[in-house]
């Protein structure tokens, strides 16, 4: 009888598959890669790098990468000149066009190829939507764990309803303090459990300034009459229409524009939120998918004039249960990402402190079909 192959051997590819090869899977990364010559030079990128630089490869390449990113840090800088050293480099500030994004950046010199390493960049506080299912099995553990919790909670807020009939009228309102406090849960239950939801609704050509004045007419509504911030539009009125769904889009400025009305009154001046609106031409703003950059022209800014993020939470902005608010849930950015994910589009976040002024920017697809 011959013997069996052992459990731990390596399976051998299956007649007719087809690894991927080198380029390939360059191309297929979410982070930007670059390969430096050892003269200094740019020689190859791939999409990603195209769509966080906002060039295309043509013109990338044989620059230098400083003089697209510049100025750096002076130690950083002459790390990347050493052709032959390693390089880890966390909240680096670079500038991409007019404005400043935050990154992470390694440079891997190449044993063999004297001179020559790979940088990679990859964006602090931007939510790519390479990854539209990205986090689903966080999310997903909520989702069942506020499954588990509704029955009791129904049977507490029975309980609480029924002695609040029994009780004399004194101790009435430690009754209706249960149920409140019941009902407060479940709302909260009801938001993780859109968290962890994989539905998505459709999406179809939509005129981005009239769910914005929708967006900004729900807000007001809502603010209380102390509430001192001033709202600007700053309209592209040749916008095309977007592809979205009409309905989470309300919902994904809403959230944006209520919290940058939060920050903006802990400004300790007159708070401001503008709202603009611009096509982004080329691939400048763009989700990878399948390897391909895929562009995303039109941009919706939510800018306040608030303290900022802090720091420490800079990265973790659209995780869940994260959150700067002393009462804050932590599971609105959280929303926020997951309905723009649904959309193909793509949220992300910086901070100019020289204007001192925090940017929450989504992009999505143009419509093909207008309206």
């Amino acid at each position: 009888m011959a013997s069996s192959a052992s459990s731990s051997s390596p399976v051998p590819p299956q007649a007719g598959d087809v690894r991927p090869d080198a380029a390939a899977q360059i191309a297929g990364l979410i982070f930007a890669l670059v390969l430096i010559d050892a003269d200094g030079f740019i020689a190859e990128v791939n999409h990603a790098a195209e769509a966080l630089l906002g060039t295309s490869a043509n013109r990338l390449i044989g620059t230098r990468l400083a003089d697209r990113i510049g100025p750096l840090d002076t130690r950083v800088e002459a790390r990347l000149s050493a052709g032959d050293d390693a390089l880890v480099a966390r909240d680096l500030a670079i500038q991409v066009g007019e404005g400043e994004v935050r990154i992470n950046l390694t440079a891997s010199p190449l044993g063999g190829f004297p001179g020559w390493r790979v940088v990679t960049m990859s964006q602090i506080g931007h939510d790519d939507a390479a990854h539209p299912s990205g986090g689903s099995a966080m999310l997903g553990a909520p989702a069942v764990l506020a499954h588990e919790i509704k029955n009791p909670l129904a049977a507490i807020r029975g309980a609480g309803q029924l002695a609040a009939r029994k009780l004399p009228h004194a101790d009435k309102k430690l009754a209706q303090m249960i149920t409140d406090e019941v009902d407060r849960i479940a709302r909260l239950i009801d938001r993780m459990q859109q968290l962890g939801s994989t539905r998505t609704g459709p999406v179809d050509a939509c005129n981005p300034h009239e769910a914005i004045r929708a967006a900004v007419g729900t807000m007001r509504s809502a603010s209380s009459a102390h509430v001192n911030v001033d709202i600007r539009e700053e309209f592209d009125p040749s916008l095309p229409p977007v592809l979205a769904n009409r309905d989470a889009l309300e919902q994904v400025l809403i959230n944006l524009m209520s919290n940058a009305r939060d920050a903006a009154c802990l400004g300790g001046v007159r708070g401001e939120i503008v709202v603009q609106t611009r096509y982004v031409s080329g691939i400048a703003f763009s989700a990878i998918h399948h390897g391909r950059a895929v562009p995303l022209p039109i941009e919706i800014t939510i800018s306040d004039n608030g303290p900022g993020i802090d720091s420490a939470l800079r990265d973790h902005v659209f995780e869940p249960f994260v959150s700067s608010k002393p009462s804050g849930q932590g599971l609105g950015l959280s929303l926020v990402r997951k309905l723009v994910r649904d959309m193909n589009g793509n949220i992300s976040h910086d901070r100019d402190n020289r204007a001192g002024l925090t940017h929450f920017r989504l992009h999505l697809p143009q419509s093909p079909v207008a309206l």
